[in-house]
């Protein structure tokens, strides 16, 4: 799940809560049905945390950090090894186990900061802003690591990088001023919200006639003629102005001007045209 926000929104403060790192001051968090602050070990056992400057020892080495890590998780001893290997597979930094952390660049860094949130296999892995200062390629193979996470765990990330929540998210929720302004999946929201701002349509009809025939309706903006489908048609996208609805005019424009409309449809919003309009349309509310 992607968890989405402006600066300020309390983002980092809701996994903060989550975590059991801060109290709430109303409400309540339960992992797996445990009470956070009810029972806090039972609960945070369930949890595996990658803050956004990850929590490591820079004179350890990348294998002692990590039994360090899986001793205090109280993993048992008999277990660890193997646990261990695992994980450093999965992140793939099996060739720095003898590594000091502190001579790590920044993407293995971030690797092994994952690394001790996956020890002890928790259900729910919380994740605020995974991939900040790595170079494209770190980029990539830290999203094929969460992906690949995702198939095993309840993942919650976090990141103002709208790629990223697309290329990996099943579900995004967004919220502002502390309040959730949206929560489904990314088609769901797109579907919900465009309400007939955004068109493919196909006409029955030339280029020039289509273009002569909206002239009449100047809200009507940003027409772009895409490659047809079917003989004597055109198909374009438009968008109507100040995000207007336009299935009506685009209607009354073709049928006044004797054009048949072969095909009509919504064009998905994309994720930053989404969160933009959530956000707007709350912080004007």
């Amino acid at each position: 799940m992607g968890f989405l926000g402006p600066n300020g929104a309390g983002k980092s403060t809701t996994m903060n809560i989550m975590t059991g790192y801060i109290a709430s001051t109303e409400g309540e968090v339960s992992i797996g049905g445990i009470n956070i602050v009810d029972e806090p070990e039972k609960a945070k056992a369930q949890i595996g945390y990658l803050p956004e400057a990850p929590p490591i020892y820079g004179d350890m080495r990348v294998d002692e950090y990590l039994y360090f890590v899986a001793s205090i998780k109280k993993v048992r001893r008999s277990e660890r090894k193997q646990m261990i290997n695992e994980i450093k597979s999965i992140v793939h930094i099996e060739d720095m186990s003898r590594r000091l952390i502190k001579n790590l660049s920044k993407g293995y860094r971030q690797r092994v900061g994952m690394a001790q949130a996956m020890i002890g296999f928790p259900k729910l892995i919380i994740m605020d802003e995974p991939t900040v200062g790595l170079d494209p390629k770190q980029i990539i193979e830290m999203r094929d690591v969460i992906k690949g996470l995702g198939t095993k765990h309840t993942v919650i990330l976090s990141s103002h990088i709208m790629q990223e929540v697309s290329a990996v998210c099943d579900r995004v929720m967004i919220i502002n001023k502390g309040r959730i302004v949206a929560s489904d999946t990314p088609e769901g929201l797109s579907t919900n919200l465009s309400h007939g701002k955004k068109m493919n349509v196909r006409i029955k009809a030339s280029k020039e006639q289509v273009m002569s025939a909206l002239e009449a309706y100047p809200f009507i903006t940003d027409v772009s003629f895409v490659a047809s489908r079917e003989p004597d048609t055109v198909d374009f996208d438009l968008a109507g102005e100040n995000d207007e609805d336009i299935r009506e005019a685009i209607f009354d424009c073709m049928s006044s001007n004797n054009l048949p409309i072969l095909m009509m449809k919504s064009l998905d919003l994309t994720l930053e045209e989404i969160f933009l309009q959530v956000t707007r349309e709350e912080s004007a509310s």
